[in-house]
């Protein structure tokens, strides 16, 4: 609960510095537009949550969510009366085909996860451009009744909880649930903390990564039919681009150990709130928006230098 006071304590001190330098920080637009950056993000990163708790990591996320998007919007040219319902289980199974696709590859075939999911990462980018024959997925496609879940929401004065938001939260509480009262969970905690000891106590690595893989592959599906919802359109060169950059950043400064072992879901969520806050931040001051790949870089970074000193510290105590 230590990283997540100190989360809180870093975005109560954000939001002050903020609304001093620039007090229309605050205003209800630029907190919707915080609200509204978070639901993407959130799925995805729960969806990083096992694999990185585990050892691993998928880069290949935002190809998944760019080849879920496109799959759902190419159904809606010749299928544009799908309920919204069926729309989320078609990209929920798309990435959950692509991630299971990451798993063999990397439990069975024992190719290391940074190797496979960037070969993936181009592979599912390429499929991307194969579905979609090049062309965009247009406005004229994408139902009403699916953006409205960006748009509207529970009205609280006049700050929106978006319906996409409030689906980002259910999945994020299911998956707290999962990590604190299920098995399974409590199988990729041991494997991250001792793979070997792990293996003494009976648990598979390989049913640990393919679970792993296979969550991050279907909630990163999931993420495709919300990024239809939010911006109403899908480029296949785009969508998706550079996203597990922002994903892995949102992890980490969650509080989950890049090398994996412990982690909790309540730190991803405000690790996405921070940086919701930040890219709205710098945009309303005026920062150039080149300064954002930045900072998700150098968090990732810095995670690392904590992680190797922590290992090296507890090898020496």
């Amino acid at each position: 609960m230590k990283r997540e006071f100190g989360l809180v304590i870093v975005l109560i001190v954000l939001f002050g510095v903020c609304h001093w330098a620039q007090p229309r920080f605050t205003d209800p637009r630029n907190l919707n537009s915080i609200l509204l950056w978070m639901p993407l993000l959130l799925v995805a990163a729960v969806g990083q949550f096992p694999v990185i708790v585990a050892r691993g990591i998928d880069i290949s996320i935002g190809s998944i969510l760019g080849l879920s998007a496109i799959s759902v919007g190419v159904l809606l040219k010749s299928n544009p009366h799908l309920p919204v319902p069926a729309l989320f289980v078609i990209g929920a199974l798309v990435g959950l085909l692509l991630g299971c696709l990451n798993g063999l590859v990397i439990a069975f075939g024992k190719v290391p996860a940074v190797v496979a999911t960037i070969g993936t990462l181009t592979a599912f980018r390429g499929l991307t451009f194969v579905l979609s024959q090049g062309e965009q997925v247009n406005s004229t496609a994408v139902p009403d009744s699916l953006t409205k879940l960006a748009s509207k929401g529970i009205d609280i004065g006049q700050v929106t909880l978006s319906w996409l938001l409030v689906i980002g939260l259910l999945v994020a509480a299911i998956a707290w649930f999962a990590a604190r009262y299920l098995q399974f969970y409590r199988d990729i905690f041991a494997y991250g903390s001792n793979p070997d000891a792990a293996y003494l106590r009976g648990i598979s690595p390989k049913t640990v990564q393919m679970i792993g893989y296979g969550a991050s592959g279907l909630l990163s599906g999931v993420a495709g039919t919300m990024y239809l919802a939010r911006f109403g359109t899908a480029n296949p060169g785009s969508v998706g681009s550079g996203f597990e950059l922002i994903v892995i950043a949102a992890v980490a400064i969650g509080g989950v150990k890049i090398t994996g072992g412990s982690g909790s879901i309540p730190g991803v969520i405000l690790g996405c709130l921070l940086l919701a806050s930040i890219n709205v931040a710098l945009v309303v001051l005026g920062i150039d928006a080149n300064w954002q790949t930045l900072v998700y870089g150098a968090t990732i970074l810095i995670a690392l230098i904590i992680d190797t000193l922590s290992n090296r510290r507890r090898a020496l105590a």
